[in-house]
């Protein structure tokens, strides 16, 4: 199964591209994973519109990374629905069997999704209630991707 990511923004710090580089690693051996950076796009104002302006550009480049193929697209979203970690492993295991070869999960920027990317989703995944930033997101989500995947084959990591 390819899994990949769409993340708006790049990795600075070094911290936060080594625990990337390691659970790309994990998970390469149970997927076939790809990050995707979209670059920031400039707030050149204040004010809601500029914040508009801003999440449409983003999402303008979402869209063009998801290409024309046709993957199960999960976005991460405050307002999305929660899952446990069991509950993600099932639902990535399901689509499996459903014969989805793609999934591509979205970490949005920091003023978050745009409408048109948000629609395009087949799921809206939400971590917590709280926000985080989007760094950290990434690493987040590639330990519960990895996470699940234990799960799915009934190995030790999970607890």
């Amino acid at each position: 199964m390819k899994i990949k990511i769409i993340a708006v923004g790049k990795l600075k710090e070094k911290y936060w591209t080594d625990a990337v580089r390691e659970y790309m690693k994990r998970l390469g051996a149970y997927s076939d994973p790809e990050i995707i950076e979209i670059k920031e796009a400039k707030l050149t104002g204040t004010g809601a519109a500029s914040e508009e302006q801003v999440k449409v550009e983003e999402g303008r480049s979402i869209i063009n990374a998801l290409g024309s193929s046709n993957p199960f697209v999960i976005t991460l979203e405050i307002k999305g629905k929660k899952f446990s970690s069991e509950e993600l492993a099932d639902k990535i295991n399901a689509l499996a069997v459903e014969g989805k070869s793609e999934i591509v999960f979205i970490i949005g920027g920091s003023l978050g999704l745009s409408k048109e990317v948000s629609d395009r989703a087949n799921l809206k995944l939400s971590f917590s209630d709280m926000t985080f930033p989007h760094q950290m997101m990434r690493v987040i989500l590639l330990e519960q991707i990895y996470r699940s995947f234990k799960i799915i084959r009934g190995e030790t990591y999970h607890k």
